[in-house]
């Protein structure tokens, strides 16, 4: 089977890997309904997992593993939750991918692996307290596109935040995958943030101060 990923690409991600802090568990949810990306979706995250030891890969079926699939929050295929692993304890930081993080998206894929690693948002001390201070969920869906090289910076943004808080869970979406979704939140262009469940909108990749706002905004709307 042709390897996905170029020698030079490889050697990139080695470099930077070889930086990681802490386990990371990527868990990879399949079907065997229709899923275009599905096999693909694996391919690529097992080559990405088998450059470094301090990162492990689970495969599981979105329906024959429902209640895991449930207790992970995950209802779309192909789904990647990217976790902390401490020997056999994951836990797990509401990092969501749904889709296949090609193109400009495997950038937000290689950078959610170092962050969840290192334990660290790297988010600015203003919005770090903000986040501690929240007591309502947070659901933040980024819809994206291979294409958009705009997009991982609003990708890798929600991420960070999710990994900053307990309360924030964030999705990527490739709106082209899931178009229903895309036209239920009438996305005509990307990034495009879904603020719990169309509560609050952001377009564009924008500062974090911006998407705080808008949290804030839809937690009172």
């Amino acid at each position: 089977m042709t390897q996905l990923l170029n020698d030079d690409i490889i050697e990139q991600i080695r470099d930077l890997f070889d930086g990681l802090q802490h386990p990371v568990q990527i868990m990879y949810f399949g079907s065997k309904q229709e899923c275009d990306y599905c096999e693909d979706t694996y391919r690529l995250v097992e080559e990405v997992a088998g450059l470094s030891d301090m990162i492990a890969l689970s495969r599981h079926d979105l329906a024959e593993d429902n209640d895991l699939a449930k207790l992970y929050n995950v209802d779309k295929a192909p789904g990647l939750v990217i976790a902390a692993r401490e020997g056999d304890q994951i836990t797990d930081f509401g990092v969501r991918l749904a889709g296949i993080p090609a193109g400009h998206e495997f950038t937000s894929l290689i950078q959610d692996i170092v962050i969840v690693s290192n334990r660290d948002s790297g988010l600015n001390p203003q919005t770090r307290e903000f986040l501690k201070t929240l007591d309502n969920p947070v659901t933040l869906q980024v819809f994206v596109t291979p294409t958009c090289p705009y997009c991982p910076r609003a990708v890798v943004l929600a991420h960070q935040m999710a990994l900053e808080s307990p309360m924030v869970q964030a999705e990527m979406v490739e709106a082209t995958e899931f178009q229903e979704l895309s036209s239920r939140y009438n996305i005509s262009g990307v990034p495009h943030t879904v603020v719990n469940g169309g509560k609050g909108n952001i377009v564009g990749a924008v500062p974090e101060a911006n998407l705080l706002a808008e949290i804030e905004r839809a937690l009172v709307a």
